[in-house]
């Protein structure tokens, strides 16, 4: 039978049968929707890898490398510090956008890396997800300080995002990642969403925090559950890793729906629920501002 249909299916082309115009129209809507189904060509790549290093009693850039969508700004701010924005020239993140963040802290160097505005994750194709991969390296006695803007998804977003963080001897890290599922104040509901975010930290190659967020589905309906979000539109997670994280344990004032956990004797976790960005960033401010050794970067202002 295979031998016999190739044999006719090569005996209409030489006769060049020419099919009737409603047969021509339904095989070229078939061509277009099996076109559609094929996942296309990723959309954006960035990558930016930077290298910090102690100059003095100032922190100055070692190496710099941007590539594609990713670009990297220094403002000019006095301080031990040197402060980083990055910024997606893509305008946002969606299906097949792949972008990497990699940055190393040399030995007592300190960095503040932020976003120049929030990151925006659109509505995917079928089958394509956006990937997004952060590294942090800290030789001994150097401080990293990952303070990007929220992350906004929209209606039918799709990304999958990773950090890793590697401590070496008394290095230490401050991270902080918000997230708004859809605007309120625009009337927007996520009621589809692909999202995971693994997190991962070593110290001295030693492993000491693991993290995963997995929502899949109905996101507007997931966050309503009370085990999940309990209502909430906005959520972030902060992670201190440093010697005086047990001193900043019952320093702050959380909402009902927030908390604060400490891991270890220099590792804490406080997770935050909120209404919307604008409590959100309310309830964020206080705690980057206590946390953080130096000045809170402009764009986080409210």
């Amino acid at each position: 039978m295979g031998c016999f249909a190739g044999h006719h299916a090569q005996f209409l082309g030489s006769f060049a049968v020419r099919p009737p115009r409603r047969t021509r129209l339904i095989t070229y809507a078939a061509q277009i929707e099996s076109q559609e189904a094929v996942p296309l060509a990723p959309r954006a790549r960035g990558a930016l890898y930077l290298s910090v290093k102690r100059r003095g009693s100032d922190t100055v850039i070692g190496n710099l490398r941007q590539e594609g969508s990713l670009k990297a700004l220094f403002p000019k701010i006095r301080g031990r510090a040197l402060q980083a924005v990055f910024l997606n020239t893509a305008g946002g993140l969606t299906g097949g956008d792949h972008m990497q963040i990699a940055a190393h802290a040399q030995a007592d160097a300190h960095i503040v890396l932020s976003s120049q505005a929030a990151e925006r994750a659109y509505r995917a194709q079928p089958g394509e997800i956006a990937r997004s991969e952060l590294t942090l390296n800290l030789d001994a006695g150097a401080r990293i300080d990952w303070l990007p803007q929220e992350t906004i998804f929209f209606d039918h977003a799709a990304l999958d995002r990773r950090l890793s963080v590697h401590l070496d001897g008394n290095a230490a890290a401050l991270i902080v990642e918000p997230m708004i599922f859809g605007r309120v104040a625009m009337g927007e509901r996520v009621r589809k969403l692909h999202l995971t975010d693994q997190w991962r930290v070593w110290r001295d190659e030693r492993l000491i925090f693991a993290d995963a967020i997995r929502l899949t589905g109905d996101a507007d309906q997931l966050m309503k559950r009370t085990a999940i979000g309990a209502g909430a539109g906005a959520m972030a997670t902060v992670l201190f890793a440093g010697a005086q994280a047990a001193a900043f344990v019952d320093s702050f004032e959380l909402s009902d729906r927030s908390g604060a956990s400490l891991i270890d004797e220099d590792l804490l976790l406080i997770r935050l629920l909120a209404q919307d960005g604008f409590d959100l960033r309310r309830q964020l401010i206080p705690i980057v501002e206590a946390l953080s050794s130096a000045p809170i970067p402009r764009v986080w202002r409210l």
